[in-house]
């Protein structure tokens, strides 16, 4: 059940999202990756020479995070290490996206999803929202990278005073949109002391070097924000809603690339299907296509976080907490991964695969995959794509005794095992370096971003 964004327990919290570099997705769109083999998606075992996956976990020494025979990671930053604009680095890492910056450099830019009571790790000087007078701590910290070595060559502190950075999207034109997962503000549930509504999109220049200046991108929406994926063809951004009773959302921006200038927003309409969350019967069935069209929303900046329910009153199809979100590229098709983390018959899980129609066609909709079992994966989150084509799944369960994985997933809908945390915490912010070479990841807590590197198959 969806929990009041203020719970102090973490592990009743709604999770957390990322996508994959902009660089990364280009070389993903030139390499033809995200092909499938087949038109089947059933999940069944591997046939004699299929992939499989790497092979059993092997036990870390250090007992952090288990990995394959042949990968390895090393921790590129955590919570507490000063930062160069003289804060410490902040904890609950989040939704993360790696941007190519050219000159050998590469950069991370981090989410911290903080809440007004939480620790900012020192003073921020510039940011949006206050609470009592003083800027609150969410926003995003940036991680500048040697591109060979991966040292570490500065990172510092790159937006602040928002609430509940969840997740967000890297976009074509190289800047990460960190979304809030905290539609509060003064006079509603959780507003005490707040200055301003929150629940926002905000963009963060890769190439930031500081904190930039906070813009809410209010047309964008205001509700329980996840994820957000662009795509390239056209500019739109979709999102994600982390709900029980979310929907999924469209902003067709009035000039591509120019967020701020506006647009509208709209929220999908799945043709003969009012619910892709399968729980009171398997109504969407695996690899079952259907045509989806779009309603445009009106009062988008919903005061009363009612967005979804109007939405749903004009026939948008119900979804099971959008999370994890990325787009890809199938033979020069782009296709939109959304991973829906309690959806499912045995609630454990759903990837639903969004086509837009290219030409004036229509977009198409399928489930991609549903999780069967624990397996599978459990509470499927984070959500990016491998070079190869696979997914890769951050789970984030809500067991007494936390046992997180990253899964990978095949193109033809086969899960196996990537990894295993062994901390009580989750995994987030996947996403590779512009290489391919190296998938990087957030401990949520404490902060440790990690860089794991191994022989991904081609």
């Amino acid at each position: 059940m969806t929990q009041p964004f203020l719970t102090p327990d973490r592990r009743r919290f709604l999770g957390v999202t990322a996508t994959a570099t902009a660089a990364a997705f280009a070389a993903l769109a030139a390499n033809g990756c995200m092909a499938r083999g087949s038109d089947s998606i059933a999940r069944k075992p591997a046939k004699p020479g299929e992939f499989a996956g790497y092979g059993p976990l092997k036990p870390d020494p250090a007992g952090f995070l288990d990995l394959p025979e042949g990968f390895t990671y090393r921790v590129i930053s955590r919570l507490g290490d000063r930062m160069d604009d003289g804060g410490t680095v902040p904890d609950r890492a989040d939704g993360m996206g790696c941007f190519d910056l050219g000159n050998g450099e590469i950069a991370l830019v981090r989410n911290h999803e903080l809440q007004p009571k939480h620790d900012a790790g020192g003073p921020i000087a510039k940011g949006y929202g206050k609470r009592d007078g003083a800027f609150v701590p969410g926003g995003t910290t940036t991680i500048v990278l040697d591109a060979g070595t991966l040292a570490v060559k500065r990172q510092f502190r790159s937006l602040g005073g928002t609430i509940r950075n969840c997740s967000g999207g890297t976009t074509p034109w190289g800047s990460w949109l960190t979304c809030e997962e905290a539609p509060t503000g003064p006079g509603q549930p959780y507003g005490e002391g707040l200055e301003q509504n929150h629940g926002w999109v905000f963009e963060v220049p890769a190439s930031a070097r500081g904190l930039v200046d906070p813009v809410p991108l209010k047309a964008m929406g205001r509700f329980n924000h996840e994820a957000a994926a662009v795509d390239p063809a056209t500019g739109i951004v979709y999102m994600t809603e982390d709900r029980d009773d979310g929907v999924l959302y469209r902003f067709l921006p009035k000039v591509p690339g120019k967020l701020a200038a506006g647009g509208r927003l709209q929220a999908m309409v799945v043709e003969g299907l009012a619910d892709t969350r399968n729980w009171k019967s398997s109504d969407m069935p695996v690899g079952q296509p259907y045509r989806v069209s779009w309603i445009d929303l009106d009062d988008v900046e919903a005061p009363k976080d009612d967005l979804r329910l109007r939405a749903v009153a004009k026939g948008a199809a119900l979804v099971a907490r959008g999370e994890g979100l990325h787009m890809g590229v199938n033979r020069g098709t782009s296709e939109v991964f959304a991973c829906c983390t309690s959806g499912g018959a045995k609630e454990l899980g759903q990837i639903l695969k969004l086509t837009p129609g290219p030409a004036g066609k229509p977009d198409m909709i399928e489930l991609f995959f549903e999780s069967e079992s624990t397996d599978q994966f459990n509470f499927g989150d984070n959500l990016t794509v491998a070079p190869n084509g696979h997914l890769i799944v951050c789970e984030d369960q809500y067991t007494v005794i936390v046992d997180n994985h990253i899964r990978g997933i095949t193109p033809d809908g086969r899960a196996y095992n990537l990894a295993r945390l062994k901390a009580q915490t989750e995994l987030a912010g996947g996403c590779f370096s512009p290489d391919g070479k190296v998938l990087f990841v957030n401990a949520y807590g404490p902060t440790a971003t990690l860089a794991i590197t191994g022989p991904w198959a081609a």
